[in-house]
């Protein structure tokens, strides 16, 4: 009777596993930069960086009827940072990238809980950022509900610190601060509906940041409401798309930021690209905080691959004008050449009064292997007086060359894939 017992459970597991879906895929992807003026200016007197870094990635995914279970684990290594024969890891950058479930609750709900990536639309306001080595994601519970065309989001997120020696707070670091956009509380409502070639959303977000009192003992919250819409237009060889975005609150009040991008296939090797962004920044005469900040979104991919703009940089500042037109030419079946040029002009004027910043051109070619990618990208910076002011750095100090090279190898093996 007990080998029945043994017998029946193992056939149960099997078929239970049998009909599950289960997969096991990895990511290697180191890169090398050269920076001379990534993300600020560089004066003449400083040396040129220049290093390597890589990340690797184990993501496994598991899905039945019921729910969907999803685990990655990562660590972001520079080469030579860790002393050898150490018998730890210096940089301390092993995580759990995300960890989370999705339970299916019938009639188009479902659930998903936990460590997760947050990306919506173009990822102006919410994206996952994956062109940082350790990318960005949210510990958060959803509410999600999908009909044909239609879908809609509710989040919600609460962030503690459980070592904070006043209990439990979250260390975020506010919003008036220079980067980083740590929440202790976070909830939003985000829906979608698409047509045949039209799409559009709108995004109610609010965030709560960590208030701390004279004695730097937690005192609530300051919060920031951000309401917006993201438009998608496609017909044939032409696009186009908009973004619509407020912001109020606690610390900022009239903030906002408008978008809008061309698209045209001019051939089937040739698309073009023009568009222009309007970030409001703080009138320097005032005290007022009218600066609009794009909170989570992948900054990265928006005002020029260099850096200079919103990604841990150029809070509360003099917000952002950018126009900017680009190329991408398809070379052959696996290769491609994207070439952008970014004109900067602050919306509100430095204290000098003046507003031009600068240009910058980026290069990236990209090409596909069987397995594996490499891509190559040169970025060069030609700064206006404007750019000099805004970063503190005096023209006749800094270098004559700002720019940036890098390279970087992508693998993405798939160790199991499909029903086992």
């Amino acid at each position: 009777m007990k080998k029945q017992y043994v017998f029946m459970c193992m056939l149960m597991a099997t078929i239970q596993f049998a009909q599950a879906q289960f997969t096991l895929d990895g990511e290697f992807r180191p890169r090398s930069e050269y920076r001379h003026g990534f993300g600020s200016i560089i004066p003449d007197a400083a040396d040129a960086g220049f290093g390597i870094s890589t990340r690797i990635r184990l993501n496994a995914g598991y899905q039945v009827d019921a729910y969907k279970f999803y685990l990655s684990l990562q660590d972001v290594m520079v080469w030579g940072e860790n002393r050898q024969i150490l018998p730890y890891d210096q940089n301390n950058s092993f995580a759990v990238f995300q960890a989370w479930a999705e339970i299916n609750l019938g009639e188009g709900f479902s659930t998903k809980l936990g460590r997760q990536v947050l990306s919506y639309d173009d990822q102006r306001i919410m994206g996952g950022l994956d062109w940082a080595q350790q990318g960005r994601n949210h510990d958060a519970a959803l509410l999600k509900y999908k009909k044909g065309k239609f879908l809609t989001d509710f989040g919600l997120a609460f962030n503690q610190d459980y070592s904070h020696p006043t209990g439990f707070v979250s260390t975020g670091t506010g919003y008036n601060t220079t980067g980083f956009f740590s929440y202790k509380t976070m909830q939003y409502l985000y829906l979608k509906q698409a047509w045949e070639n039209f799409s559009g959303s709108l995004l109610l977000l609010n965030n709560g940041f960590q208030k701390f009192d004279t004695n730097n003992n937690p005192d609530g919250v300051n919060s920031i409401q951000t309401l917006g819409t993201h438009l998608d237009y496609n017909k044939g060889r032409f696009g186009v798309a908009a973004n619509a975005f407020l912001q109020a609150g606690d610390n900022v009040d009239g903030a906002y930021l408008l978008g809008l991008d061309f698209s045209y296939k001019a051939s089937d090797k040739i698309e073009l690209g023009a568009g222009l962004e309007l970030m409001s920044g703080n009138d320097t005469s005032t005290p007022d905080t009218e600066a609009f900040f794009p909170l989570y979104g992948t900054n990265h991919k928006f005002n020029g691959f260099m850096d200079y703009f919103f990604v841990g940089n150029h809070a509360n500042s003099i917000g952002l004008f950018d126009v900017h037109v680009s190329a991408n030419f398809k070379l052959s079946e696996t290769s491609g050449l994207l070439v952008k040029v970014l004109n900067f002009n602050g919306e509100q004027d430095l204290p000098s009064g003046e507003k031009s910043l600068g240009t910058e051109l980026d290069l990236v070619f990209s090409k596909s292997f069987k397995g594996y990618a490499l891509k190559l990208g040169y970025s060069q910076m030609f700064a206006s007086d404007g750019m000099y002011e805004l970063k503190g750095v005096a023209e006749n100090a800094a270098s004559d060359m700002q720019n940036w090279a890098w390279a970087m190898l992508v693998i993405k093996p798939k160790f199991l894939n499909g029903t086992n």
